[in-house]
């Protein structure tokens, strides 16, 4: 198995912060925005926040905690590390 598939940060946030709630959250506040408003520059002045902070947070953010080594290739669950503590 390839390491990115080993190691997943995903395994140590909560429910809240998985990436299907990042989206279903970002998805949400961007239609709401339209509709409130029903103006195309008012959402995309809302989407162009929430787009980045979904494609960090999903995308950029999980490679860059791979990366840094924080997660031992060992222990791929939280449990895991409490466990040998």
């Amino acid at each position: 198995m390839s390491e990115s598939s080993q190691i997943s940060p995903w395994s140590y946030k909560p429910w809240w912060c998985q990436p299907w709630s990042i989206l279903l959250t970002g998805i949400t506040i961007i239609a709401g925005s339209w509709f409130l408003a029903h103006t195309i520059w008012f959402t995309c002045l809302v989407a162009v926040p929430i787009l980045a902070w979904m494609g960090f947070f999903i995308l950029v953010w999980p490679q860059l905690v791979i990366q840094s080594g924080m997660l031992n290739p060992d222990q791929t669950t939280p449990e895991k590390a409490i466990a040998e503590e």
